[in-house]
């Protein structure tokens, strides 16, 4: 057994058989030997529980069953972990070679870190990149006023951390990685390292396309929560991004035409 950390990762999963397999190859091909893999679907019908089947031997835990979504699930995943560096990968997503093993070496070499995380590729429903997320470093005092810059799917952080301040809040359904941010940059250092790390999928069915309204109100839960001024710079992004909507959500729809 490597005496490298132990790296739990969850996959939470629910009717995403057309992507799950590529997310979960994506994991288990990782050039990093000491991995826990753990699956939380929610009862899906759509073939994806024979892909969970093919890969079980592999996975260190999973479970399908209807749970309460996304959220829910990420927190059923992680009460299973016993690594001591965690990440969450869902399941139209991927991580790019040598991700994991980067990201280790990063915290293990940065011990008061909390987090770190790197760059992400947008890509498409067939692989292709079609952009790159706009990561940068960003802090608790840049968090709470809306620069947020953090790729979810290319983020690590330790499991003391977690266990600090779990778990996520399953009131939320778009915005529970902001709140755990803010919470974790409580803690100590958030770190930019700026390696391609994950691939970031864009398709008609993924949140980010067909519920981007969910996610500045949530913020903006978290904002108020924490004592935020109604004069910060969160809120009046938030209203930008309300009157620019509709042409982002044209922009988008012409990325699937």
């Amino acid at each position: 057994m490597s005496d490298l950390p132990l790296v739990s990762i969850v996959t939470p999963s629910y009717n995403q058989a057309p992507y799950l397999e590529k997310t979960i190859i994506s994991v288990l091909e990782q050039d990093y030997p000491n991995l826990e893999y753990s699956i939380v679907d929610g009862g899906s019908t759509d073939g994806s529980l024979d892909l969970i089947k093919k890969y079980a031997s592999r996975l260190g835990w999973w479970i399908s069953e209807p749970d309460q979504g996304q959220t829910a699930a990420i927190n059923k995943g992680f009460s299973h972990a016993t690594g001591k560096i965690y990440a969450w990968l869902n399941s139209d997503d991927t991580y790019q070679p040598g991700a994991v093993r980067e990201a280790v070496d990063f915290l293990l070499r940065n011990p008061q870190a909390v987090m770190v995380y790197g760059d992400a590729h947008y890509i498409d429903e067939r692989d292709r990149v079609i952009g790159n997320f706009p990561a940068a470093q960003t802090d608790l005092k840049r968090l709470r006023r809306g620069y947020v810059h953090i790729p979810q799917q290319a983020s690590f952080f330790t499991a003391e951390g977690w266990k600090a301040v779990a778990p996520l809040d399953e009131s939320f359904y778009f915005a529970m990685d902001y709140d755990l941010w803010v919470r974790l940059a409580r803690l100590g250092p958030i770190v930019y390292h700026p390696r391609v790390w994950a691939n970031f999928r864009l398709h008609q069915d993924a949140k980010t396309i067909a519920a981007d309204e969910h996610c500045w109100p949530e913020m903006l839960r978290v904002h108020y929560r924490d004592g935020g001024s109604h004069f910060a710079p969160i809120v009046w992004k938030s209203w930008l991004r309300k009157l620019a909507a509709p042409y982002i959500r044209w922009k988008r729809k012409k990325m699937f035409i």
